[in-house]
């Protein structure tokens, strides 16, 4: 670490470094005057080191250390000693640099937070700026985390035979998937460019080209609404590998996650991950990358709860249930509570029904005027409740009540400290449908996308019952986030083009926007799979967050913008003619 300006870090000196002459530089964290000593912190990545002033010593020395602000850039030089009041809760606690020469490189203003561990700073300033929250350690960790995860992952994939080949980044835009960002071409007027939402069709082109490993840590962008878990542009591990079937991918990068988890966490997982396809995790969770952490399962308890007089009930497609163990003591409060939150737009239930199961063995229902106690000890045996539990019901049609409850029983398992962070229950879910009905197009849309291969013994579905073909497809969740998902792909181009005329596409769409990789499948294309891992997902589940924001060294913000640099923002009226665009007099241009 040694350089012109120091000979070590902030983070590296020992009491073996006693007596030694060193030089350090960093930021000023803060400084404490008492009196005849003056005490001042320095930090840089690497850590904190006390300087130490004497007055009686030296001084003009221990004066300008008073001058120091917050953030004052400075070179220290001086010997390491003893600390006589030893801090335990920082590496270089026990010693302290005996300062003979302090310059000052650099002054600062003020930062507009305090740039410590706990901040004053809100999330807006924060981001505003950023440079200086980069500062804080916590998002030092975050980033450290990130550089390790990808060196690992790397070394991992290049144990595994796999190469890392950089795709392009501007493309054509395509009309599957989310919407694209666009970019105008000078050279071409009229015609744009695209940013890749993902490297889909270039790694399958690898695989023709017979690189039949490959893999890229990619950044892909998606003009989408964010929230806490998407920004638009985000990074993803991307792999394709040639000459497999589903359970080569998935035991491959079952490895590279059990991988990161050993060498990262140093946690380690018994047998390989459990499985569970689609329509079983709809049904038991109501969720595709359910968290299963805890139980707390969906029951539909229709044939027990219509039929019996309660028009809420017998006018809808299903009735879901789930038990909340030990919460039958909850108040009447409690419960409107939790019935005010299924009734907030983000949830769109109209109303819960509960039932108590009391400890004398009798039950308590919301519902009691139209179900008797022998009706309710069936829901509750039905739905696996016991004495002292609280039952939760919602309805509606099947997909949406499922989706509801599924939102119920996370919060439920958050207010009952059911999803520990430290816990880690990965699940592949397999099998998903091929296609998904859209009722305002009238037509089919590809659940991931249109390379996806049927299920074999789906083939014979494609005709007859398009809407049951399952997907040759697999996703990989962890404690309820989805962190990867992936297919094995079509590389036959009638079962393509079939593909593409369940989308909708004509054949001079489909050849216009995906030619180049069917005439690529008439030239020898192996059978191939791969997956993407969202990397900022990853990064967060393993630094215990839920935002993948702090994980990002420059992120957007909620709108999309980012505030420091003030972007997006107009552009000169001289680019907008160079590439062609006219100007939209309603909007300002500089």
């Amino acid at each position: 670490m040694k350089t012109g300006y120091r000979s070590h870090n902030n983070g590296e000196l020992r009491m073996t470094h006693v007596g030694e002459e060193v030089s350090l530089v960093g930021w000023v964290q803060k400084s404490r005057d008492l009196g005849g000593l003056t005490f001042v912190d320095v930090r840089d990545r690497y850590g904190v080191t006390q300087l130490a002033f004497n007055m009686e010593s030296n001084e003009v020395l221990c004066k300008k250390a008073r001058t120091l602000g917050r953030e004052f850039v400075v070179q220290a030089k001086g010997k390491v000693a003893e600390r006589s009041s030893k801090n335990k809760n920082i590496p270089t606690g026990e010693i302290e640099i005996v300062v003979d020469e302090l310059t000052v490189l650099k002054e600062a203003k003020l930062p507009p937070f305090t740039i410590e561990d706990e901040t004053d700073g809100g999330d807006e300033l924060r981001m505003q700026y950023r440079f200086l929250d980069l500062r804080r350690n916590p998002l030092k960790k975050n980033l450290l985390l990130r550089h390790q995860m990808g060196l690992e992952t790397r070394k991992f994939l290049s144990d595994q035979a796999f190469i890392e080949v950089e795709t392009p980044y501007l493309i054509k835009s395509t009309p599957e998937g989310a919407r694209d960002f666009v970019v105008p071409s000078r050279m071409n007027p009229g015609e744009f460019y695209a940013l890749p939402q993902s490297p889909q069709t270039f790694k399958q082109l690898l695989m023709v080209s017979g690189y039949d490993r490959y893999f890229q840590i990619v950044k892909c962008f998606r003009d989408e609404d964010l929230r806490a878990d998407r920004q638009p542009e985000f990074t993803q591990i991307d792999c394709e590998m040639a000459f497999v079937e589903q359970e080569d991918v998935l035991m491959t990068f079952e490895g590279l996650v059990k991988h990161l988890f050993k060498s990262l966490k140093d946690v380690e997982f018994e047998g390989d991950f459990p499985r569970m396809d689609y329509a079983e995790a709809m049904e038991r969770y109501g969720s595709d990358k359910p968290d299963i952490r805890f139980g707390m399962e969906l029951k539909n308890i229709s044939h027990l709860a219509q039929n019996k007089g309660f028009q809420v009930f017998d006018s809808c497609e299903a009735v879901i249930a789930i038990a909340v163990p030990g919460c039958a003591e909850y108040s009447r409060k409690q419960l409107d509570a939790l019935t005010d939150w299924v009734k907030r737009p983000q949830i769109g239930a109209k109303g819960m029904v509960y039932v108590k199961c009391n400890t004398d063995g009798t039950f308590k229902s919301s519902v009691d005027k139209f179900y008797s106690q022998e009706d309710l000890a069936a829901w509750a045996e039905f739905a696996g409740a016991k004495t002292g539990d609280l039952i939760l019901v919602l309805s509606g049609g099947l997909d949406k009540t499922r989706k509801m409850m599924n939102e119920l029983r996370l919060h439920m398992g958050d207010e009952l400290g059911l999803r520990d962070p430290n816990v880690f229950k990965p699940l592949w879910v397999l099998d998903f449908p091929l296609l998904e009905w859209d009722e305002e197009t009238k037509r089919y849309h590809a659940m991931h996308h249109p390379f996806t291969s049927p299920k074999k013994e789906d083939f014979d579905k494609l005709e007859s019952a398009p809407g049951e073909v399952r997907a040759n497809a697999y996703d990989l969740a962890i404690n309820g986030v989805e962190v990867g998902g992936g297919s094995i792909r079509i590389h036959d181009s009638s079962i393509q083009s079939r593909m593409f005329d369940l989308l909708g596409f004509t054949k001079e769409e489909a050849k216009a926007q995906f030619g180049f990789l069917m005439n690529a499948f008439e030239y020898g294309a192996p059978p191939h799979g791969g997956i993407a891992f969202g990397f900022d997902r990853l990064c967060s589940l393993f630094g215990g967050q839920d935002s993948i924001r702090d994980f990002i060294a420059f992120p957007k913000n909620n709108s999309g913008r980012d505030v420091m640099i003030d972007a997006p923002a107009v552009i000169d009226e001289t680019q907008l003619k160079e590439l062609s665009l006219r100007v939209n007099m309603e909007s300002p241009v500089k």
